[in-house]
């Protein structure tokens, strides 16, 4: 154990030391974050939608869609080995296991028919 001076060892525990520090470090965080310029923006009066078009909107859904699907499916794959891995020979854990590597091909198959399904989707609503 290193040794501290008694007078810093007290400094550090004392209370008023504690609030100062604290005071300090929210201060220079609101001086810090107020200091990041940001852009000013004039009000033109002027309202401009930037909807886009239904096959546009639906598109970029399709890919959201598909990537988060993939992703998901990509985690419970990973899950299932680390789960198998660390198993250790309990069977509840590789029964857990085995229930994630169920659900990892799942995922796969509705990512795969997501663009599908968008599909029905935008022939129902016209588009």
């Amino acid at each position: 154990m290193s040794r501290i001076p008694a007078r810093l060892r007290a400094l550090i525990h004392c209370r008023t030391a504690r609030r100062a520090g604290r005071v300090g470090t929210v201060a220079g965080a609101v001086l810090l974050s107020l200091s990041v310029p940001t852009p000013a923006y004039a009000d033109t009066g002027v309202v401009v939608l930037a909807a886009n078009s239904l096959p546009v909107v639906i598109e970029n859904l399709r890919l959201w869609l598909v990537g988060i699907l993939a992703a998901v499916a990509t985690l419970f794959l990973v899950l299932a080995g680390v789960y198998w891995a660390t198993a250790a020979g309990d069977p509840a854990q590789v029964e857990r296991a085995k229930g994630a590597l169920k659900n990892a091909p799942v995922g796969y198959g509705l990512a795969i028919l997501a663009p599908v399904l968008l599909q029905v989707v935008q022939g129902i609503v016209g588009g």
